[in-house]
């Protein structure tokens, strides 16, 4: 059954209503991990398309942050913004911005400086595989 867009529109507002909307998880009366508008995370998930979605959304969130926070960051090829990007994702912004050797050896361009930095990192400790790979990237630039 498809339901006409003002039938649509009244459920949305009703279920609103009734469910409330919650913005980070929490466990609902049954126990289960819930977010959004009732969304059942333990027994429904997500669809790839709705993962995707945010996935989108996080990608475009730390592509504004890192041309935000780095006056550098439109000077670099696609490779290396990637690679910021990347980690952004990973760490989040605030931890991202402790990594201020290798913050400094971009803006100064000295790009194998940055990737030992990188690599000399907890970060790449914790990550392994995927910091060596950025490190390699980062020094040759794609």
């Amino acid at each position: 059954m498809t339901l006409s867009p003002l039938m649509n529109e009244k459920l949305m507002l009703r279920l609103i209503q009734e469910e409330g909307v919650r913005l980070k998880p929490y466990r609902c009366s049954k126990g289960k991990l819930t977010i959004g508008v009732g969304r059942n995370l333990d027994d429904k998930g997500l669809s790839k398309e709705e993962a995707l979605f945010l996935l989108q959304n996080d990608i475009k969130e730390a592509v504004d942050v890192c041309k935000k926070e780095f006056s550098f960051f439109k000077n670099l090829n696609q490779t290396r913004q990637i690679i910021l990007i990347d980690m952004c994702f990973n760490l989040g912004i605030n931890r991202l911005k402790t990594f201020k050797k290798m913050i400094k050896a971009i803006e100064n361009k000295d790009f194998s400086l940055a990737a030992e930095e990188m690599r000399s990192s907890l970060w790449a400790r914790q990550v392994g595989k995927r910091a060596e790979q950025l490190a390699v990237l980062m020094k040759e630039g794609a």
